[in-house]
């Protein structure tokens, strides 16, 4: 079952996991409650509208963002907890960093998390005899829901490249001489030219 993204947006707490403060805070929200998950499963394919994409381009320091979509697979995990799999794709516009220029990106990252009951979650850091490494630690789940526009936002920037390049772009640097290598070169060529020594 497909659903439209354009579902109120509101705020959510970190990764994903739905809280009260902040409302402003997102630039994409699409809340879910465990509630709202039967035992089978609920699938979601969410394509975020102009507004949502011109937030989320903010938030993400982009300089545009012209497509952005998410698919999930929402399963009950235990009684009140829930598994997310999925994926966002999405066509990012950043800047080159050496040209400086327009450059066009495809981001598409896979996401895996489990949410659990925050009790739960802080219970299972006080036992000492099962150690669960940090990427595969569930996340806690506040109020019983989760926000999934927040978690495809959160892997689209996790996504981006940090230093965008053109294919075709490449780093001029001025040619470097043993004159012009040390700090007051500049200074130099300015005394020289007004006939100082």
């Amino acid at each position: 079952m497909a659903e439209d993204a354009t579902m109120p947006r509101g705020a959510r707490g970190s990764l994903g996991a739905a809280s009260d403060a902040g409302v402003s805070a997102r630039a994409w929200s699409v809340p879910l409650a465990v509630s709202e998950v039967s035992e089978a499963g609920r699938h979601l394919d969410l394509v975020a509208d102009a507004q949502t994409r011109a937030a989320v381009a903010t938030l993400a320091g982009l300089a545009g963002l012209p497509r952005l979509e998410a698919s999930f697979d929402v399963t009950r995990r235990g009684r009140s907890g829930l598994h997310v799999v999925g994926r966002v794709s999405a066509t990012v516009v950043q800047t080159c960093v050496v040209t400086l220029e327009p450059l066009e990106n495809e981001v598409d990252e896979d996401i895996d998390i489990a949410f659990v009951p925050a009790a739960a979650s802080s219970l299972d850091e006080h036992v000492g005899e099962v150690e669960v490494p940090l990427e595969d630690a569930p996340e806690p789940l506040i109020g019983g829901a989760i926000d999934l526009g927040a978690i495809a936002t959160e892997f689209l920037v996790l996504g981006l490249d940090p230093y965008p390049r053109k294919p075709d772009a490449v780093l001029e640097l001025p040619p470097s001489s043993e004159e012009a290598a040390h700090p007051f070169a500049a200074l130099a060529e300015l005394k020289k030219g007004r006939g100082g020594k």
